[in-house]
């Protein structure tokens, strides 16, 4: 038996990935060192920054922008990690009633321009809400994961030492994209209704956003397109390992392959491109060129 192909990877503790890290799915000629991350976003700029990693989930726009700055990974039509994003933007009702379309020149906090999630909610207010992402004063609190990027004049960032849960509560933010939960109980979602606004907006735009999907080192793909094909099959495997959702396929976190993943990075490259994040726009099919 020849020796196992050894890939180092960055890959969360998800309920989709759970039989594949637990090796209850395997590979015959594939053997997989998990990194020791707790939070896999932790380790995204060592991945685009350093090429650490032979295999990794990374967030969809730091993909994009890792595609714009010719880093050396492909992407694989996989999610790994997928969900509404309407209920992450939240506000403080005790400094005054707030909605979605009054953000135009408010002070808004995100973790970075960049992230992923920040991007799909600018995405929803333009859209949906008619606020200009441009017209909001953005303040930060990390740097972007790709070095080569700078975030556009209208995003600041926050003075050292200060915490954006913490600003919001001051009234030093209207609001914040907080995360999947509510890290204080002051706070409330922004947009009313989240879970039934997220809810139409998958059934309307061809289901549930992408967060993360797997990248594989550019060299490792050209040189064995049976690795990859492999990977593709483990990760899949380990889904399947989980029932589906009861709601059906467009609520699907976890979608595999081109054509379910189509129509979100169709949206997701759109929006990257209006918002600044990507220097020119994307087809789909052409994020996966190299696997051709």
């Amino acid at each position: 038996m020849p020796e196992k192909l050894k890939l180092y990877t960055l890959l969360g503790d998800y309920p989709n990935t759970a039989a594949l890290k637990k090796g209850e799915v395997a590979s015959d000629f594939i053997d997989f060192e998990f990194a020791d991350v707790k939070v896999s976003n932790t380790a995204f700029k060592p991945l685009v920054r350093e090429a650490r990693f032979d295999l990794g989930e990374l967030a969809i726009v730091t993909y994009l922008q890792a595609k714009a700055y010719g880093k050396p990974y492909v992407l694989i039509p996989a999610a790994v990690l997928g969900r509404g994003q309407h209920h992450t933007i939240a506000y403080n009702p005790e400094r005054g009633r707030l909605s979605a379309s009054d953000l135009m020149g408010k002070r808004v906090g995100v973790r970075a321009y960049t992230q992923t999630t920040g991007a799909w909610v600018r995405g929803f207010l333009a859209d949906d809400y008619k606020v200009d992402p441009a017209k909001i004063y953005w303040i930060t609190f990390e740097d972007p994961h790709l070095a080569e990027y700078k975030d556009p004049a209208f995003v600041t960032r926050a003075p050292e030492g200060k915490s954006m849960v913490q600003m919001l509560i001051d009234g030093e933010l209207d609001a914040a994209i907080v995360g999947d939960k509510l890290p204080d109980p002051r706070l409330a979602p922004l947009i009313e209704d989240a879970d039934s606004a997220a809810r139409k907006w998958a059934e309307t735009h061809g289901g549930i956003p992408i967060n993360h999907m797997m990248v594989i080192r550019g060299a490792i793909a050209k040189s064995r397109p049976d690795v990859v094909k492999e990977i593709y099959r483990v990760l899949r495997e380990s889904r399947r390992a989980v029932p589906p959702p009861a709601d059906g396929g467009l609520f699907d976190p976890w979608r595999f392959g081109v054509e379910r993943n189509r129509r979100s990075l169709e949206i997701i490259i759109d929006y990257s491109f209006r918002q600044k994040l990507i220097p020119r726009m994307f087809s789909v099919d052409e994020l996966f060129d190299d696997l051709r």
